[in-house]
């Protein structure tokens, strides 16, 4: 039987959490909107390693939207913490730092360095069920919602990236040949199925596949076989630089008309001047617009002024990653649900012809896991730029 003293200082306590409820509920709205729980964005963020280019512009982009929230009074009153830690692009390193960051915060939104992280964390965002997750993969695997409730894509998946460019082509040259060429990796590997059943569906040839290690050097062999089969188009995918110079080279060399393509992580402007004469009319799909779109993009003004040197496309990436994040925030709290995984998802879902600033060039509609929406740009090397080359396209 339970002792009486214990029973008695257990009836106080609970008359006291009663009565501070009580002084809660009459308190005015401002000092309770201020003793707010914060809104924390956790992050697993390559600073260092091999993705560390990306890492540092997604960083800082993050950073740059928080600060913009927070300068403006936060969400309903509840001001935003981002806290991010390195892991080098290592997915054993990726899951120990959100172990860590969710035991010692309140985490809601969570953003993930890779695909094998965004996959091997799963299980795990489920249990806990009070987190939404994006981060750097654009994994096809990823866009679907049933597999992947609580996570979603900065953009198209690989997949829609092709097609994106396919579509381009299809106007452009109807009934054109179409190259693949891959890397020898899960990145690589990703979108090319789905691409050549979807090639044939809009009325393009798909002559030849060629699949090279992710950063081979002498690509001879592959470029005799390219040229035999004559592309109109070539599309590179599961690279960020090397062998794409490469192979431009050598085929231009040999006499070869392709015109050359790539996909996001090949087609920031850094990484395209680096190229040399081999990217001179290169194109590629990106779902953003440049850092220096002269085009009516609030958002890019505000990022050009605070800070006034070139930010790469993950910046943007970071940047856009932080604004969905938060505008799902505000639609639950707006409808006075909690911040948990699925109501977060739910309100992510529920943006239908929204305006990111100008950052995507057309309003932006969330139906599942993707933002199916991107644009053709070409390399202009006097202007040392990409240049928009097709209108936004959305699948």
């Amino acid at each position: 039987m339970e002792q009486p003293h214990i029973s008695l200082k257990r009836r106080n306590l609970m008359l006291g959490a009663a009565a501070t409820g009580f002084a809660a509920l009459t308190q005015p709205l401002s000092v309770l909107a201020q003793g707010a729980d914060e809104i924390v964005i956790g992050g697993s963020i390559p600073m260092t390693g091999v993705f560390a280019f990306a890492g540092v512009g997604i960083n800082a982009g993050m950073q740059d939207y928080v600060k913009i929230i927070n300068d403006a009074g936060g969400i309903k009153g509840r001001k935003v913490r981002y806290v991010p830690e390195d892991t080098g692009y290592k997915v054993d390193v990726s899951v120990a730092t959100f172990k860590k960051l969710t035991s010692q915060n309140k985490i809601n939104l969570y953003y993930g360095d890779s695909t094998g992280f965004a996959k091997t964390i799963n299980p795990e965002l489920d249990r806990n069920g009070q987190i939404l997750m994006a981060g750097a993969s654009f994994a096809s695997e990823l866009n679907d919602p049933k597999k992947y409730p609580n996570q979603f894509l900065v953009g198209p998946d690989y997949t829609e990236m092709f097609g994106i460019l396919l579509k381009h082509i299809a106007k452009e040259k109807p009934g054109a040949k179409v190259a693949f060429v891959y890397s020898d990796s899960e990145f690589g590997r990703d979108p090319i199925e789905a691409s050549e059943a979807a090639a044939k569906k809009l009325g393009l040839s798909v002559p030849i596949k060629i699949m090279t290690p992710a950063g081979s050097v002498d690509v001879s062999t592959e470029v005799i076989k390219l040229r035999r089969a004559a592309p109109d188009y070539t599309i590179f995918h599961g690279y960020i630089l090397a062998p794409i110079p490469e192979f431009i080279n050598q085929g231009k060399q040999q006499g070869m008309k392709s015109k050359w393509m790539g996909t996001f992580w090949t087609m920031d402007s850094s990484t395209v001047m680096k190229m040399g004469e081999a990217a001179d009319g290169f194109m590629g799909v990106m779902p953003f617009r440049y850092y220096y779109d002269t085009e009516k993009a609030p958002m890019l003004e505000k990022i050009r002024a605070m800070r006034p040197e070139y930010q790469s496309t993950a910046y943007i990436q970071g940047f856009l990653a932080a604004m969905l994040f938060l505008e799902s925030a505000k639609r639950c709290l707006d409808a006075g649900k909690p911040l948990s995984g699925s109501n977060l998802k739910a309100a992510l879902n529920s943006l239908k012809d929204f305006d990111t600033g100008g950052l995507i060039g057309v309003p932006i509609t969330i139906s599942g896991n993707s933002i199916p929406v991107g644009r053709v740009y070409q390399a202009d090397m006097k202007a040392q730029k990409m240049v928009a080359a097709s209108d936004w396209i959305k699948l």
